[in-house]
């Protein structure tokens, strides 16, 4: 991980109880736990870009929506009131209201970039050194307690393979996460490298005005095809039943439907296999391949299942404006891009919809007590601290569930956490192995029988450990967390407390 030093000076500094990193979806609803278990604690939240929303300020290209249903990427404390399936705009309005419900807009810095973090067992609180990027003025915050709920990957660059014959390319080149906007598809002939979400959101919305998409994929993915408003939501809203009640019974009806699926995926992979494959057959076109290109060397759920409402991305192959390859690219040439077979896909823009690379932490450099922390020998505390490194807590959410669901029971932990070093009068708490866990296995933070993405497998050696055994495990799922979090023990050693 590269070190980056603390300013030499700061012309600010500013002291919170609470400074929260990032001001998306996690950070926010951080903002609202803390707020409402501790009207008294002061506290702030940084982001390095211009608004809210994380990933949903970033992703600007076409047809940006959600990946899983709203009524649990929603927060468990704000009713959804739209459709299960939300573009980006209507994200960014719900988190706009959440904002403004909740007097929350004071508490935000905007162009925020946080550049390191160090701690001090001596003062008992971090010092954080900050940057604004609009303006490179140096700023500096301490805290007693820091909370990182800056995302997963680099916002300020997707990850792009490096092709043969990139350079000699005529045509346009454009990664999703850095989306232009002067980019005219409009009559052209485009190719999307990939086949995960982005390219399955992508497609159907390009695919009305360009002469031709062509999803160029190496390998292929899983989709399920869902209605853009669930009929049970129709149904409900008929009856004039409380928007409350509404959302309450969606997302149980959702988190129910999750469960199912995910058990499957362990105890009978071939059968949801077989139920995947079945579901999308009828809404391709006649006679399409669909073992070659819709069948995933991968079990079920080792990877993120992609969603297309209302079927949207078979419906445009099915008029003749979307089509798939499935084949790996030999070199691009002046005019295309020629894959193994020796056909040559023409093309006028080409969209890698390639992935992301994961952030530890934004990159952000650690140090206790003046000794940089190397992540890779750490290991991770109930998926939300790290071994090593006291008062502070980080939001990674679920793989196979929405990213929100996790992030709400975090916030309930971490509360919990701090209400307990009050009663304990304690005013630092920091993840310690126990006698017992001293021969304990390091395993890597992600099992690839597991989940093996490609930004996972890309990013493992930059990554924490996990052990094999409780509290020092990540990766369970929904069903699962939503007892042990609530009920887990803040008093059986694994957290030393002063």
């Amino acid at each position: 991980m590269t070190m980056t030093e603390p300013a030499a000076t700061a012309t600010a500094t500013e002291h919170v109880d609470v400074l929260i990193v990032g001001a998306g979806i996690s950070g926010i609803g951080a903002a609202y736990h803390l707020k409402d278990r501790f009207p008294g604690r002061s506290f702030v939240l940084l982001d390095a870009l211009d608004g809210h929303g994380g990933t949903w300020w970033t992703h600007r290209y076409p047809g940006a929506r959600s990946d899983s249903d709203l009524f649990t990427f929603g927060y468990g404390f704000k009713p959804w009131r739209g459709p299960s399936i939300a573009s980006a705009e209507e994200i960014l309005s719900y988190l706009d209201e959440v904002i403004d419900e909740n007097d929350l807009a004071g508490a935000i810095r905007y162009r925020h970039r946080v550049t390191s973090a160090r701690w001090s067992t001596a003062d008992r609180r971090w010092t954080v050194e900050v940057t604004r990027v609009d303006t490179g003025e140096q700023l500096r915050f301490t805290t007693d307690f820091l909370w990182m709920c800056q995302g997963y990957y680099r916002q300020q660059q997707g990850y792009t393979p490096d092709w043969p014959g990139t350079d000699r390319y005529q045509g346009r080149v454009v990664h999703p996460q850095q989306w232009p906007d002067d980019l005219d598809y409009a009559g052209k002939r485009v190719v999307v490298i990939g086949s995960g979400a982005t390219a399955a959101t992508l497609i159907p919305a390009i695919a009305q005005t360009a002469e031709h998409v062509t999803m160029l994929q190496r390998s292929p993915t899983f989709f399920i095809s869902r209605p853009q408003t669930h009929e049970l939501a129709v149904t409900l809203r008929a009856l004039d039943v409380p928007e409350e009640w509404t959302h309450e019974i969606l997302r149980r009806a959702h988190v129910a439907q999750l469960d199912e699926i995910t058990r499957m995926s362990f105890e009978a992979p071939d059968e949801l296999r077989k139920f995947l494959i079945e579901e999308m057959r009828p809404l391709l076109p006649e006679g399409f391949d669909i073992e070659k290109h819709f069948s995933p060397r991968y079990r079920p759920w080792q990877q993120r299942l992609a969603v297309v409402p209302e079927g949207d991305l078979f419906a445009a192959m099915r008029e003749g404006k979307a089509s798939v390859v499935t084949d790996t690219i030999e070199t691009f040439t002046e005019t295309g891009i020629r894959i193994a077979s020796g056909e040559e896909i023409e093309a006028d823009i080409v969209i890698t919809a390639t992935g992301f690379n994961l952030s530890v932490f934004g990159d952000i450099a650690f140090t206790v007590d003046n000794e940089p922390v190397d992540f890779t020998e750490r290991v991770t505390y109930r998926g939300i601290m790290i071994s090593g490194v006291p008062n502070m807590a980080y939001v990674f959410g679920y793989f196979r569930a929405s990213w929100t669901l996790r992030a709400d029971l975090v916030s309930g932990f971490v509360c919990r956490l701090l209400a307990h070093m009050a009663e304990k009068k304690a005013t630092v708490a920091v993840p310690t192995l126990r006698p017992q866990d001293a021969d304990m296995p390091l395993l890597p933070w992600i099992d690839p029988e597991n989940f093996n993405a490609g930004y996972v497998m890309r990013s493992q050696h930059l990554m924490f450990k996990q052990g094999d055994r409780e509290p020092w495990s990540h990766l369970h799922e929904y069903a699962q967390e939503r007892q042990m979090l609530p009920a887990a023990d803040l008093d059986d050693g694994a957290l030393a407390y002063s």
